[in-house]
């Protein structure tokens, strides 16, 4: 089910997890699952040592939301009305009917569950359905293979590899591998993602 908060913003919400806007609200209930070094090994936004650093965290994408190139969401576990994560849309282009959902993170008790399928299957037909997208994309690091499978496993199309894409905080070079979903794939996907909740 889709819809929009009294602000306007957008609020997703399935079976097993709601997907909110994200807040400084927040914060402390991100804390609580998310000061795990492999959460954040692989993404570009450097270590998470506290609460005071995922409160920089969210400002920034707050303030990225405010400059119209992203859409940040908290995820909720509705059973438990925990918060399990983090994801967004990122890189709108308008003019071009694309967006990328990318940024996404879960706590390890959350993670290989149907929590992530769900929200990507909630963002997805969000994008295609009400945005009117031809075109989302997903990248992950070349050395995240868990990553790498989770994404494949939703039936998203791998385009390649860009390599030396990104320079993360601690030096590293990044390749990042890309993959799409184009809106006349979306039917079929639906359709598979769909079984898979219900089962």
């Amino acid at each position: 089910m889709a819809g929009l908060n009294p602000g306007g913003q957008i609020i997703l919400e399935g079976r097993f997890a709601r997907l909110e806007p994200l807040s400084e609200r927040h914060v402390a209930g991100l804390a609580a699952i998310g000061l795990d070094e492999s959460i954040w090994r692989h993404m570009p936004y450097g270590e998470m040592r506290g609460e005071e650093d995922l409160r920089h965290w969210v400002q920034a994408l707050l303030a990225l939301a405010a400059q119209g190139t992203d859409i940040p969401f908290t995820v909720i576990h509705l059973a438990s009305g925990r918060v399990a994560g983090a994801t967004r849309y990122m890189e709108l282009r308008k003019a071009h009917r694309g967006v990328e959902i990318g940024g996404t993170w879960y706590g390890a008790e959350f993670r290989r569950t149907a929590i992530n399928t769900e929200c990507k299957y909630l963002l997805l037909k969000y994008a295609f359905e009400m945005m009117g997208c031809i075109r989302v994309q997903f990248k992950t690091d070349l050395r995240n293979q868990r990553s790498q499978r989770a994404i494949e496993r939703i039936g998203a199309v791998k385009e390649g590899i860009l390599r030396n894409h990104m320079v993360l905080p601690d030096g590293t070079l990044r390749h990042s591998v890309y993959y799409s979903v184009l809106d006349w794939e979306w039917p079929g996907m639906k359709a598979r993602l769909e079984d898979i909740l219900r089962g």
